[in-house]
Protein backbone atom coordinates (compact mmCIF):
# COMPACT_ATOMS: atom_id res chain seq x y z
CA UNK A 1 0.00 0.00 0.00
CA UNK A 2 1.36 3.43 -0.95
CA UNK A 3 0.36 6.27 1.34
CA UNK A 4 0.29 9.78 -0.12
CA UNK A 5 1.07 12.95 1.84
CA UNK A 6 -1.35 15.86 1.29
CA UNK A 7 1.40 18.49 1.12
CA UNK A 8 1.88 17.95 -2.63
CA UNK A 9 -1.75 18.67 -3.57
CA UNK A 10 -2.18 21.18 -6.39
CA UNK A 11 -5.46 23.08 -6.72
CA UNK A 12 -6.49 25.69 -9.29
CA UNK A 13 -9.70 27.65 -9.69
CA UNK A 14 -10.60 29.40 -12.93
CA UNK A 15 -6.99 29.01 -14.06
CA UNK A 16 -5.48 30.53 -10.89
CA UNK A 17 -3.18 28.30 -8.82
CA UNK A 18 -4.26 28.65 -5.18
CA UNK A 19 -2.03 25.87 -3.85
CA UNK A 20 0.35 28.25 -2.03
CA UNK A 21 -2.58 29.67 -0.02
CA UNK A 22 -4.44 26.40 0.63
CA UNK A 23 -3.94 23.90 3.46
CA UNK A 24 -7.14 21.90 3.13
CA UNK A 25 -9.32 20.75 0.25
CA UNK A 26 -12.03 18.17 -0.24
CA UNK A 27 -13.89 16.69 -3.19
CA UNK A 28 -17.13 14.89 -2.27
CA UNK A 29 -18.93 12.81 -4.91
CA UNK A 30 -22.60 11.95 -4.39
CA UNK A 31 -25.53 10.38 -6.23
CA UNK A 32 -29.29 10.67 -5.88
CA UNK A 33 -31.04 7.67 -4.36
CA UNK A 34 -34.53 6.67 -5.50
CA UNK A 35 -36.73 4.29 -3.54
CA UNK A 36 -38.24 1.85 -6.07
CA UNK A 37 -39.69 -0.57 -3.52
CA UNK A 38 -42.86 -2.33 -4.65
CA UNK A 39 -45.58 -4.27 -2.86
CA UNK A 40 -44.56 -7.62 -1.44
CA UNK A 41 -40.98 -6.62 -0.53
CA UNK A 42 -39.62 -6.96 3.00
CA UNK A 43 -36.81 -4.47 2.41
CA UNK A 44 -36.29 -1.25 0.52
CA UNK A 45 -35.00 -1.44 -3.05
CA UNK A 46 -33.07 1.54 -4.41
CA UNK A 47 -31.99 2.80 -7.78
CA UNK A 48 -29.25 5.34 -8.40
CA UNK A 49 -29.92 8.69 -9.99
CA UNK A 50 -28.04 11.78 -11.02
CA UNK A 51 -24.52 12.28 -9.73
CA UNK A 52 -23.43 15.41 -7.94
CA UNK A 53 -21.15 16.62 -5.22
CA UNK A 54 -19.34 19.44 -3.54
CA UNK A 55 -15.82 20.76 -3.22
CA UNK A 56 -14.27 22.85 -0.48
CA UNK A 57 -10.92 24.43 0.15
CA UNK A 58 -9.40 26.78 2.66
CA UNK A 59 -6.19 28.12 4.10
CA UNK A 60 -4.31 30.99 5.72
CA UNK A 61 -5.23 34.50 4.60
CA UNK A 62 -2.45 36.48 2.88
CA UNK A 63 -3.06 40.25 2.76
CA UNK A 64 -0.25 40.87 0.23
CA UNK A 65 -1.48 38.39 -2.36
CA UNK A 66 -2.84 40.14 -5.45
CA UNK A 67 -3.60 36.69 -6.89
CA UNK A 68 -4.59 35.08 -3.59
CA UNK A 69 -7.94 33.65 -2.50
CA UNK A 70 -9.67 36.93 -1.66
CA UNK A 71 -8.77 38.51 -5.01
CA UNK A 72 -9.52 35.36 -7.01
CA UNK A 73 -12.57 33.87 -5.28
CA UNK A 74 -14.73 36.84 -4.21
CA UNK A 75 -15.43 37.98 -7.80
CA UNK A 76 -16.38 34.41 -8.76
CA UNK A 77 -19.23 33.96 -6.22
CA UNK A 78 -22.34 32.85 -8.12
CA UNK A 79 -20.45 31.86 -11.27
CA UNK A 80 -19.45 28.51 -12.76
CA UNK A 81 -15.70 28.04 -13.29
CA UNK A 82 -13.23 25.18 -13.70
CA UNK A 83 -11.70 23.49 -10.65
CA UNK A 84 -8.60 21.31 -11.13
CA UNK A 85 -7.39 19.23 -8.20
CA UNK A 86 -4.27 17.05 -8.28
CA UNK A 87 -4.42 15.16 -4.95
CA UNK A 88 -0.94 13.62 -5.38
CA UNK A 89 0.71 16.69 -6.90
CA UNK A 90 2.08 17.13 -10.40
CA UNK A 91 3.85 14.28 -12.20
CA UNK A 92 3.53 11.54 -14.75
CA UNK A 93 0.99 8.87 -13.78
CA UNK A 94 -0.58 10.93 -10.99
CA UNK A 95 -4.36 11.60 -10.93
CA UNK A 96 -6.10 14.83 -11.89
CA UNK A 97 -9.75 15.68 -11.26
CA UNK A 98 -11.27 18.43 -13.41
CA UNK A 99 -14.84 19.69 -12.96
CA UNK A 100 -16.92 22.81 -13.43
CA UNK A 101 -18.09 24.21 -10.09
CA UNK A 102 -20.60 26.82 -8.97
CA UNK A 103 -18.93 28.98 -6.33
CA UNK A 104 -21.52 29.26 -3.56
CA UNK A 105 -19.62 30.63 -0.56
CA UNK A 106 -16.44 32.46 0.46
CA UNK A 107 -15.70 32.89 4.18
CA UNK A 108 -13.00 34.76 6.09
CA UNK A 109 -12.56 33.86 9.75
CA UNK A 110 -10.81 36.17 12.19
CA UNK A 111 -10.05 34.49 15.55
CA UNK A 112 -8.67 36.77 18.26
CA UNK A 113 -5.70 34.55 19.13
CA UNK A 114 -4.80 33.02 15.76
CA UNK A 115 -4.24 33.71 12.07
CA UNK A 116 -7.01 34.89 9.74
CA UNK A 117 -8.19 32.02 7.56
CA UNK A 118 -10.36 31.68 4.47
CA UNK A 119 -12.53 28.94 3.00
CA UNK A 120 -14.89 28.45 0.08
CA UNK A 121 -17.64 26.04 -0.90
CA UNK A 122 -18.49 24.91 -4.41
CA UNK A 123 -21.21 22.76 -5.97
CA UNK A 124 -20.15 20.43 -8.77
CA UNK A 125 -21.75 21.33 -12.10
CA UNK A 126 -21.43 18.34 -14.47
CA UNK A 127 -19.26 15.22 -14.46
CA UNK A 128 -15.82 15.01 -12.87
CA UNK A 129 -13.18 14.11 -15.43
CA UNK A 130 -10.62 11.93 -13.65
CA UNK A 131 -7.49 11.50 -15.74
CA UNK A 132 -3.87 10.45 -15.32
CA UNK A 133 -1.20 13.06 -15.93
CA UNK A 134 1.13 12.42 -18.85
CA UNK A 135 4.89 12.78 -19.00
Amino acid sequence: MAFIHGKSTVITLDGDDLSAYTNTSELTLTADSHDVTTYGKNSHVFSGGLKGGTATMGGIYDSTASTGPRAVIKPLIGTVVELIRKPEGTGSGKPTDTVDVLLTQYVETNPVADMVTWSCEMTLSDDVASTTQGA
